[in-house]
């Protein structure tokens, strides 16, 4: 290697990392302050020649902002992305919030044309708002294949349990994306769908062979190249059977193998965020940065320490460990993806006059999300639920971090103590309600109520694991209909516990499940379950939380 070779060689290096901010312009509002750079380090970085961030949390003006300051601290063009699967609502307050992508195969077995139309608007809306605010790089579709109903992570992100459906939606998806000029990213490949642990925690292990992802979980990531996607995320999962020494992610027999020779994908391939435990945990982040590079990978997202892995990697480049065309194939394939990308400069050019701010949600947002839900909704006798005099409203969240969705004006709290049900939130954090025992599962004394509604918050989400899985709801079902208790469920999320549940259900009772979580859903699954002459619209019912903090 001559010098030459060398002139600028941590500069082009930053180029390769995505580093994560929040979307909230004061460091004081970072939510995951761990993770999210303060603004002094992430300027210095991005004049350091760090082209990609990671965006999360905030109003989509205060993201529209954040992204043009960035854009003007940055020295080299960047990737600006977020993990926003489920609509830029999802992150980013002001944004429409959509159902989860399970959702749409669910409409796909009643519909086919129907799923796939609205997977496209689904993409489309997604990639319109995203670029509103300034973002470039849609980090989904998942391509994942949740064929485990026991998967912690992927659940309800997944499209489908069918790889067909899933490359049918996904396809439709990417078209969405690509309509407004964005760049769409394919994840987790090889595939994460069939795990019962949870990658940010700790190193899932499968045993499939090729013949199994052949007829499996590589069917969508082959249509999705095939239809020209720009990106490809990895999965930090080890497959022993193709690889027994590494995970995917740092696996040459993976990247460089099997995505890049045999199925000849030729776009840009981002690591999965390197700070996972999985892999932090095994390797350390810089050393996997370098290891992810030298099987093939493009982008290393969320290093836990930037200058580190750039130090890291200039040094693996010098020493020959990493032939230093690799380094310049990267960079030729990010500004490819970079040249790929519709010119968003009419976004961020200011007026010149009077500052008139227009909401990112438009009408046909709205309708599309409120589509999306009604569509997709399961209701089993409506309007049959009356109001009391003594009645609980428990409700069952993920954890506290879940509690977004369930503000104090969330329809979930607002509209059963309007029939008389009052509120009783509980989460992991809080109180336990349970006993000992499997048959009767739940302190009833506890409640001290003559009804209950039951709401039930539960989906596959990061660093739960599997221990939502563990509570004995099932059980908790039975024991309030035998004392006669149970006047109404409501699941939101996972369908496979909905599933669980319907078997021991009185068939007579109200019941709804619903994917989504977000107030619309809520609103629209609770007002299917009451008596159409219990005014639910009119004043505030009062808050009671117990069971927590």
């Amino acid at each position: 290697m001559n010098h030459r070779d060398l002139d600028g060689l941590p500069k082009l290096v930053a180029e390769l990392l995505v580093v994560r901010a929040s979307g909230h312009t004061d460091d004081k509002l970072r939510e995951y302050p761990n993770w999210e750079l303060p603004n002094n380090q992430l300027k210095e970085l991005l004049r350091k020649g760090v082209g990609g961030v990671i965006l999360f949390g905030g109003t989509t003006l205060e993201l529209k902002h954040r992204c043009e300051t960035l854009n003007q601290w940055a020295t080299t063009p960047l990737l600006l992305c977020a993990d926003i699967e489920e609509g830029l609502g999802q992150r980013f307050h002001g944004g429409t919030w959509l159902v989860p992508p399970l959702a749409l195969g669910q409409i796909f077995n009643k519909d086919a044309q129907k799923a796939i139309d609205l997977a496209e608007r689904y993409g489309r809306c997604i990639a319109k708002q995203a670029k509103s605010c300034g973002l470039n790089w849609i980090l989904a579709p998942v391509c994942d294949v949740n064929n485990n109903s026991d998967n912690p992570v992927i659940n309800v992100r997944a499209w489908s349990e069918d790889p067909y459906i899933v490359a049918k939606l996904v396809n439709a998806f990417q078209k969405g994306v690509e309509s407004e000029g964005l760049l769409a990213c394919a994840k987790h490949f090889p595939g994460h769908g069939d795990t019962t642990v949870d990658s940010h925690l700790e190193l899932p292990k499968i045993q499939h062979d090729m013949k199994r992802l052949e007829n499996i979980e590589l069917i969508p990531f082959k249509a999705s190249i095939s239809n020209g996607v720009p990106s490809v995320m990895t999965a930090h999962i080890q497959f022993e059977e193709i690889d027994k020494k590494y995970p995917a992610t740092l696996s040459h027999k993976v990247i460089n193998q099997l995505l890049r020779q045999e199925l000849g994908f030729e776009g840009l391939i981002v690591t999965d965020a390197l700070v996972m435990k999985s892999i932090s945990d095994n390797y350390g982040s810089n050393e996997a940065a370098v290891m992810a590079f030298a099987a093939g990978s493009d982008l290393i997202m969320m290093p836990d320490d930037p200058l580190g892995t750039i130090k890291a990697l200039c040094n693996a480049f010098q020493a020959g460990r990493i032939p230093i065309d690799r380094l310049h194939q990267s960079l030729r394939r990010r500004r490819k993806a970079i040249e790929r990308i519709s010119s968003l400069e009419e976004n961020h050019k200011s007026s010149g006059g009077e500052f008139k701010y227009e909401p990112i949600e438009q009408d046909d947002d709205k309708k599309l999300a409120e589509e999306l839900i009604s569509n997709s909704l399961i209701v089993r006798n409506p309007h049959k639920l009356s109001s009391t005099n003594s009645g609980i409203n428990l409700l069952r969240v993920d954890n506290i971090n879940a509690i977004r969705f369930l503000s104090n004006t969330a329809p979930a709290i607002q509209l059963p103590p309007l029939a008389g049900y009052q509120n009783v939130i509980i989460h992991r954090h809080g109180v336990s309600p349970w006993r000992t025992t499997r048959d009767n599962p739940l302190d009833l004394e506890c409640l001290g109520a003559d009804s209950v509604i039951l709401q039930l918050f539960i989906r596959g989400n990061p660093f739960n694991d599997t221990k939502d899985q563990q509570e004995a709801w099932s059980e908790a079902v039975q024991q309030l209909q035998k004392e006669k208790l149970l006047k109404a469920l409501v699941v939101y999320g996972s369908p496979y516990l909905w599933e669980k549940l319907v078997p021991v259900l009185d068939p007579h009772l109200p019941a709804v499940y619903c994917p989504g979580q977000m107030p619309n859903a809520q609103e629209l699954a609770l007002k299917s379950l009451f008596r159409s002459n219990i005014p639910l619209n009119t004043t505030k019912g009062n808050i009671h939380k117990a069971f927590t903090d």
